[in-house]
């Protein structure tokens, strides 16, 4: 697809700053070098002036605040010349002048040059035309093709068919689902007479949903690039500008310029930007502009003659702040989730990342994906660029399966700290710290495998980490899987008191973690027999994990609940203790190893965590 661009408004603002430009630099010589365009009357001293008249040489003057101008007379073959001074505080002039029978006047009006007269009549419109122009393309956010005319104009990009290669649905993997919803789609604007001839109605709009970076944009270019119509994309924030009317007027132009090129798509990104609902604002404080263009969208996408073959594809992470009245049958008739991708579906989302760069004979795709659970398409893009940014720094000719694992750990625990150093007393905490983590964590049961224990600091405030990948893709955890979760992010707690018998502040983010999981179990999953199978959390906006509204409970209830919590975490506290006291052995010798090569990981650590002596965790 190829986009289409007007080069008119750069063009005619390029000309315009180029005069005002060569205007600035004329007035510039004009004001320090005045001589330039001067009128060409010699100037000399007061004190010669006052010796010309002194000696009956000078004929007539006129004298001003600034200036005195006189005319010498003709002598001989000498003609009559005028001359100009700079005159001085002097009261005895004026009866000099009148002693010497000298014809004297004020000064009259300044005979400027012809530039000066020019910069005054030129100037001043073009500094006025160069200001209205600044803030009509600031409100017009950026300019257009007429300046402020252009500010109730759609900013809507058009993609058409062109020499640049089209987006297709093969350039979108892990969404499978959400594909075959959108190939309905396709069909119609390819041939929408069939549809027609059964009576069959198209959905007007179709509303794609999902966490940020899963591909909702890219589906949208797919499906104009499947169809093969114009696409015209725009953001909801680009609607709604500084002056009132502009949203809606610039939706009017949008939907007038889609109906002209009409069968095409109307992709509108974060539509939640103006669609948010009517009634979130409450009585008062409103944004009236923001509701008058969703008032305007919603007219439109109402008003769509039945010729007009024009689908409205919109995207947005926030499906539940969205009015009512968008969701409704005429207008976003269907909802497509476009959710997280799964094992298959990272695995195919790399393949399509890693044909544009140069692969190594080691790398395994399949095994990438397995430790990449909870990753987005733009996160595996990232992955897949990061591992060739690697490559390219280690001076390989390919990107190798080790470029691949250290850009996970880059995005999973931040860059590498070398320049942090520790002193051998914090390393030794840090080292049986993560340990501790390690071992609890193998001999949880359900638990995530134990891929590798660096003492490297990475990100902004790990001093070490143990990296946990999961095995294959959950979407249920039980009571005990969670509460060996509580114990694995305690071990390393437990592992400083056994050890050194005191505890330090590097636990504090492990139990903060440990305290919110606790806290839900009790709160939301109802895993609590003194409390029941009650929800003391009120579910309200959470499709994407954001907005939940604690419910109102007792002063009893609250005391309950806090001492449920402090038991599941004392629990799996004990857990984590029992556990490391019974392979302390294990324990110093996995540390004292970490403590020697700093990173421990594959096989070697394979082979020690196999030593562990498991422990089932108690459940209350």
């Amino acid at each position: 697809m190829a986009i289409k661009n007007s080069p008119q408004p750069s063009r005619s603002r390029l000309i315009g700053n180029i005069l005002l430009l060569i205007g600035g630099i004329l007035l510039f010589i004009n004001i320090f070098f005045p001589q330039i365009f001067s009128s060409g009357v010699p100037r000399v001293p007061y004190s010669l002036f006052i010796h010309q008249v002194q000696e009956g040489e000078v004929t007539s003057a006129y004298v001003g605040q600034n200036e005195i101008r006189y005319q010498t007379k003709a002598e001989g073959e000498t003609p009559a010349t005028v001359y100009s001074t700079t005159p001085i505080f002097d009261l005895e002039l004026p009866k000099l002048l009148e002693s010497k029978g000298v014809e004297f006047a004020a000064a009259p009006p300044p005979r400027n040059g012809w530039f000066t007269s020019l910069l005054g009549w030129v100037i001043p419109p073009l500094i006025f035309v160069a200001v209205f122009q600044f803030f009509a393309s600031r409100g017009a956010g950026g300019g257009g093709p007429q300046g402020a005319l252009s500010i109730g104009k759609s900013k809507a990009k058009v993609y058409v068919e062109g020499d640049a290669p089209r987006i297709t649905f093969d350039d979108v993997a892990g969404v499978e689902e959400a594909k075959a919803e959108l190939v309905e789609v396709v069909d119609f604007l390819k041939s929408p007479e069939r549809y027609k001839a059964i009576g069959a109605k198209i959905p007007k709009g179709v509303l794609l949903v999902g966490p940020p970076g899963t591909g909702k944009t890219l589906l949208s270019k797919a499906v104009a690039g499947e169809a093969g119509v114009p696409f015209f994309s725009i953001s909801g924030s680009e609607f709604v500008e500084l002056f009132v009317g502009v949203g809606s007027a610039r939706v009017r132009d949008l939907f007038e310029q889609a109906k002209k090129q009409a069968p095409c798509i109307v992709f509108i990104d974060e539509l939640d930007a103006i669609g948010k609902s009517r009634s979130s604002n409450g009585f008062y404080g409103g944004n009236d502009e923001r509701e008058q263009t969703l008032n305007q969208l919603l007219t439109e996408m109402d008003g769509f003659s039945n010729t007009a073959t024009v689908i409205v594809l919109a995207a947005t992470n926030r499906p539940e702040s969205l009015d009512a009245a968008l969701l409704r049958p005429g207008r976003f008739d269907r909802q497509v989730l476009v959710d997280r991708p799964d094992l298959s579906g990272r695995e195919a989302i790399l393949k399509i990342h890693a044909q544009a760069v140069k692969l190594g004979d080691d790398v395994d795709l399949h095994a990438i994906a397995t430790r990449t659970p909870g990753f987005a398409g733009a996160d595996l893009a990232n992955l897949v660029n990061e591992a060739a940014l690697l490559a390219a720094r280690n001076q390989r000719q390919a990107v190798a399966q080790a470029d691949f694992a250290e850009a996970i750990e880059r995005l999973v625990a931040g860059l590498e700290k070398k320049s942090r150093v520790l002193s051998d007393r914090e390393k030794e905490i840090v080292a049986y710290h993560e340990v501790g983590h390690a071992i609890v964590g193998y001999a949880m049961p359900g638990s995530s495998k134990v891929e590798k224990i660096s003492i490297i600091p990475r990100g902004m405030a790990a001093l070490g980490y143990t990296l946990q990948l999961p095995t294959e893709d959950r979407f249920l955890l039980d009571e005990a899987e969670l509460r060996g979760q509580i114990a694995t992010l305690l071990g390393g707690r437990s592992a400083e008191e056994i050890i050194f018998g005191s505890i330090t502040t590097g636990a504090s983010n492990d139990l903060q973690r440990a305290t919110d999981l606790a806290e839900r179990m009790v709160r939301s999953y109802g895993m609590s027999k003194v409390l029941g199978p009650l929800a003391f959390e009120e579910q309200r906006a959470m499709f994407l994990g954001e907005g939940a509204v604690q419910r109102s409970v007792s002063e009893e209830t609250a005391q309950a609940i806090d001492r449920e919590v402090k038991e599941i975490v004392e629990t799996a506290h004990h857990t984590a203790l029992d556990i490391l006291k019974a392979n302390r052995d294990l324990l110093e010798t996995i540390s004292k190893k970490l403590l020697e090569k700093e990173v421990i990981e594959g096989a070697i650590l394979h082979e020690l965590l196999g030593q562990i002596q498991a422990k089932e965790p108690q459940v209350a």
